[in-house]
């Protein structure tokens, strides 16, 4: 459990690399794993691995439902693929080819979608994966994992390169804060409480893992408590972890940097709906096409921030005791 005044330094390894050198690992340990790119070697940072493995790590050009298709083909034959293009691609460009060749026919191909909602800055509103979550939630059998730093990246792809069917990662390129230290256990399906609180609780993934930390923080000045958990594994969903925090605080925020529509906020509320019905508030892009700006605008533009969260919050707390 974490001290919620604590800081957490900006980590020296951008993700991508963090991303690369665990794929690297898992290469070296599992001689079925291979990779596929869509013409993004140096962005995703790759092209170094692929100088190591030119016989494991293809470049299939600017044809992403065609390399996940050959993915599919590996994967039947007994290879681990790993497919990586930016989140719209790896989503909506490529959905049929994700939910016929990959997971209606049981391959355990992992897709690696990069530039997650805000992420995408500069590269304008075409290339923001706002619905990408969404997309691939509806896919029977799909797990998705979104981690929050380096940390939890690494030990999530070990975990994906075992997994025995289709996967997704979001995956964030640059740097971000250290939440973790390289010792902490991750278990898909298994959120992680990072703090502790009665009034009410934050649930986040990826980048927002932090604003929500960061609302805590500034929330517990005002005297007011706040649970924050980590749901890197969007599904599946920790059932448990999040029943228990609504019935414990009674009021829930959910923190996402995607649409509030179909993704994490979308996958809580059901479940509170049908098992523990409380206020809930839901923190994310609200039904908005993405659009070309520096991240920290485009953060403060959709309202994603430190500040959005600690207001949710206590319009959620507001909430809960007008139904004492």
């Amino acid at each position: 459990m974490y001290e919620i005044e604590q800081s957490f330094p900006m980590d020296g390894t951008e993700m991508r690399f963090a991303y690369c050198a665990a794929l690297e690992q898992c290469m070296r340990e599992d001689p079925r794993i291979v990779a596929l790119d869509a013409d993004l070697m140096t962005p995703l940072g790759i092209l170094e691995m692929w100088k190591r493995y030119p016989d494991r790590i293809f470049n299939c050009g600017i044809q992403e439902a065609n390399m996940v298709g050959m993915a599919a083909g590996m994967a039947k034959e007994g290879k681990r693929p790993f497919v990586h293009t930016f989140g719209v691609f790896a989503s909506r460009r490529a959905c049929d080819q994700i939910y016929m060749s990959c997971a209606y026919a049981g391959n355990p191909v992992c897709i690696v979608g990069s530039d997650p909602g805000v992420a995408s800055a500069l590269n304008g509103g075409t290339h923001a994966p706002n619905e990408d979550i969404a997309i691939l939630r509806a896919c029977p059998g799909m797990t998705i994992v979104e981690p929050a730093d380096s940390c939890s990246l690494r030990s999530l792809v070990s975990q994906l390169a075992a997994l025995d069917r289709p996967s997704y990662l979001r995956l964030f390129r640059r740097q971000r804060p250290c939440i973790y230290s390289e010792s902490e256990p991750f278990a898909i399906g298994r959120a992680k409480v990072l703090a502790q609180g009665g009034d009410a609780a934050v649930l986040a993934c990826g980048i927002e893992v932090y604003e929500a930390l960061e609302a805590a923080a500034r929330l517990k000045k005002e005297g007011i408590h706040v649970r924050v958990l980590d749901m890197f594994s969007i599904k599946p969903l920790d059932e448990q972890a999040v029943i228990a925090a609504a019935e414990e605080t009674g009021a829930v925020v959910t923190a996402e940097n995607h649409n509030i529509i179909g993704g994490l906020g979308s996958a809580v509320a059901e479940l509170l709906a049908e098992q523990c019905p409380v206020p809930v508030e839901r923190v994310g892009i609200r039904d908005q096409f993405g659009q070309v700006g520096p991240m920290d605008w485009l953060m403060e533009h959709y309202m994603l921030t430190a500040d959005t969260i600690a207001d949710k919050v206590k319009r959620v707390i507001l909430r809960k005791e007008s139904k004492k």
